[in-house]
């Protein structure tokens, strides 16, 4: 072969293999969406009042404590998770008095005995902290906004040594606190509940223990939106994802029939699931500075959080994390070893990264509370059609529906058809080949969750 036809040929390759590289790093299509939900103006407002400063204070002050460990309720004067208590009780009741005596301060207090095989070595009195702010929902519909404030270092069961907790879960206490602050004015149709667990390190008892009570009460909660570990945006690959957060979601949770879900193929449409799509909708649609990566899976191997509680119990639950964490900043003694610095300090909490998280929680939070619930839906089988009917129970304060649709293989919703104000529809698609989901709409234009419709041939 010449010279120069040999140089044409590699040319030749050269602009293939460039080409290829093109088309292997280019980003695909991004799927259809459906149109983003209005932004409601009382929304923006709220959220315009969320405060990067507010929020510094408040994880400078739980860091002071030294440590938070479950254990550490005897520490002196000022230390240790009794003293946490008494900071958090005092600034819920602070936000309170702004609330028009709408929002109440409790504590969920009780004795855990001993228990070495669930990391429980002593007994220990077990306290978390709460805030409700109650809606005008006849229902008492509720949702949830969690946070774990007991903190822990190399050790689990050290209640000495300095744990200070910083992100894991400071950061989270402070967006609970904050988005406390910025709702407790607002009125609100469901009820809100504000939440700072004890004991999540020791094996998510202080959310265990609410969590069944609330069950055992027979309250309607709707959701809960749970925070840990919300406040770094660099990861330990020294990169800074300063737009992104992670949505945690189960699809079977205990007391669900994997067999059934499986033959009606709902695996992917648990009420949890539908929760992170719904969050991840309205955290995008709104200012936040954030767009919610969607995880489907309950939490990352080999750790766990409370919104594993209240799936437990069949309530619907997500978990927010900040995009790749750093493990020598978790779970650590404070020290340097090898010239890298461990432990949970607060030099390594993002801020504004916190506020952005903390924007989006209470935009889904906001949202989902000012809503209407969502309604109970029916898929019709007892023919073989290649169109759907669907049907739903009337929700109070509905003026319309919205029938949500998407490939079977597609992770969000892709198209949406307005119902108008009736409670049944036919559509041109077949169930076969799609997904559907119902929700309900106010006069503002506030979109409930999306019920996914169970089958039935009657």
């Amino acid at each position: 072969m010449s010279t120069q036809r040999s140089g044409r040929v590699r040319n030749l390759v050269q602009k293939v293999a460039a080409a290829c590289a093109l088309a292997l790093f280019a980003p695909l299509p991004a799927p259809a969406q459906v149109p983003p939900p209005p932004l409601d103006p009382i929304v923006s407002a709220v959220l315009a009042r969320i405060s990067a400063d507010e929020l510094r204070a408040t994880d400078e002050r739980l860091v002071a404590f030294g440590t938070r460990s479950t254990f550490s309720e005897h520490a002196p004067a000022g230390r240790g998770v009794f003293a946490a208590r008494a900071y958090l009780l005092e600034r819920f009741r602070a936000i309170a008095r702004g609330s028009g005596g709408r929002m109440t301060v409790a504590l969920d207090s009780y004795e855990q005995p001993a228990d070495p095989a669930q990391r429980i070595p002593r007994a220990v009195t077990i306290s978390s902290v709460f805030a409700t702010l109650k809606g005008d929902d006849p229902s008492g519909r509720t949702y949830v906004m969690s946070s774990h404030y007991d903190s822990r270092n190399s050790d689990n069961n050290d209640g000495v040594a300095d744990a200070p907790g910083a992100d894991d879960n400071g950061s989270a206490v402070s967006a609970v606190l904050e988005a406390a602050r910025v709702l407790a004015a607002v009125p609100l149709h469901a009820t809100v509940i504000f939440a700072c667990f004890d004991a999540e390190e020791q094996g998510l008892f202080g959310s265990a223990h609410l969590a069944k009570t609330l069950a055992a009460q027979h309250v309607d909660v709707a959701g809960d939106l749970n925070n840990d570990i919300i406040g770094a945006s660099v990861g330990d690959d020294g990169v800074q994802r300063p737009d992104v957060v992670r949505i945690f979601s189960e699809a079977l949770s205990l007391g669900i029939n994997p067999a059934r879900v499986n033959i009606l193929g709902g695996e992917n449409d648990s009420p949890s699931r539908e929760l992170a799509r719904y969050a991840k909708e309205t955290g995008d649609a709104y200012p936040t500075g954030l767009h919610g990566v969607l995880v489907y899976r309950a939490d990352r191997f080999l750790r766990g959080g409370d919104q594993e509680s209240f799936t437990a119990q069949a309530f619907p639950a997500i978990r927010f994390v900040e995009p790749i964490e750093t493990f020598a900043h978790q779970h650590q003694n404070v020290r340097v070893e090898n010239g890298i610095q461990y432990g949970d300090l607060l030099q390594y909490v993002d801020f504004a990264y916190l506020a952005r998280v903390t924007r989006y929680n209470v935009a889904t939070l906001a949202n989902l509370a000012l809503a209407p619930a969502a309604p109970k839906a029916s898929v019709l089988t007892r023919e073989l059609t290649n169109q759907t009917t669907l049907t739903w129970e009337a929700v109070p304060r509905a003026v319309g529906y919205e029938v949500v649709r998407r490939a079977t293989s597609e992770p969000t919703w892709t198209g949406v058809t307005g119902a108008g104000n009736v409670t049944t529809i036919t559509l041109p698609f077949s169930k076969d080949d799609w997904i559907f989901g119902v929700r309900s709409v106010d006069a503002q234009g506030h979109r409930s969750v999306a019920a996914y419709p169970t089958p039935v041939r009657t």
